[in-house]
């Protein structure tokens, strides 16, 4: 099933499930996304950034969780990062390391607008990724203060044994060739022995005075084993939907638009105020 579909279809499957998920308070940060004026609340006193996956946008991925914190009181930024110009309908498409150049530049710059010492970073996919990266390499660690990660590859993304398959046929260095030249270096760069997974994972991944969440699906089919999303370092907490909704199926995809899912971004981002799941959501699988 294409990508869009899947997402279209996750989309679709939202609709019930905000019915079985918690009322949103009726306040709004002003202005929603991507308010420069807006200005961060004592009780969420950090701006969040939110970063797509691959081949999504900034309004297009994680634009309903996006919704849903502003709808909390928070001030919420995103961007459509690793766009080719001539392409700019799906991003995340340029190596990790140049589209966390631009990732870097846009929270410096929501940083600048709303006056706040550290940003707070979600990221779903290549994002989840891009956030871990960014929190490690490019030099801005004291200017973040939590990372979630939503089923990030971070040690290597193998998609139930497509990798496996395409490195015995073709050879890693051959794919790796075949990828650059038709224009998507990522699907090299995010795999196992990908140039920024060897570098994320070159030393600790987590950093010094950063608060790390890992959420993964037991059920995704991308980034698999699913235990690779996970960082077995000190200081993270990582954590599977199905610890909180046993019987959610929901994939990779579908876990950006999974009510439960944003319950235990919300968690991470406000601990002192976390609750559990009290109605669980069925999300999307796929």
């Amino acid at each position: 099933m294409a990508r869009g579909t899947k997402r279209w279809l996750a989309a679709i499957g939202l609709a019930g499930a905000l019915v079985l998920s918690a009322a949103v308070p009726a306040q709004a940060a002003a202005g929603g996304n991507n308010d420069f004026a807006c200005r961060p609340s004592a009780a969420h006193p950090n701006p969040v950034v939110l970063l797509h996956g691959t081949f999504a946008t900034y309004y297009e991925d994680l634009n309903f969780l996006q919704a849903d914190l502003a709808a909390r009181g928070y001030c919420t930024f995103s961007l459509t990062y690793g766009a080719y110009p001539q392409f700019p309908f799906a991003g995340g498409l340029k190596p990790v390391a140049e589209s966390s150049l631009e990732i870097k530049d846009f929270v410096e710059r929501v940083r600048a607008a709303t006056g706040a010492a550290k940003v707070d970073v979600v990221g779903h996919s290549e994002g989840g990724l891009q956030s871990l990266y960014l929190a490690k390499m490019q030099g801005i660690q004291s200017e973040i203060g939590k990372v979630v990660a939503i089923a990030p590859p971070t040690h290597g993304a193998n998609a139930s044994g497509l990798l496996t398959l395409a490195y015995t046929l073709l050879g890693k260095s051959t794919w790796d060739t075949i990828v650059k030249t038709i224009g998507l270096p990522i699907f090299a760069d995010e795999l196992d022995g990908g140039a920024a997974i060897v570098a994320l994972n070159t030393g600790p991944v987590a950093q010094p005075g950063i608060a790390y969440t890992i959420i993964t699906s037991r059920y995704d089919e991308l980034v698999t084993p699913t235990e690779t999303s996970f960082i077995r370092e000190p200081g993270v907490h990582n954590t599977y939907v199905q610890d909180s909704c046993p019987f959610d199926p929901v994939g990779h995809i579908g876990e950006a638009y999974d009510p439960n899912v944003w319950h235990l971004v919300r968690n991470a981002l406000d601990p002192a105020n976390a609750t559990p799941i009290k109605v669980c959501a069925v999300g999307s699988p796929g």
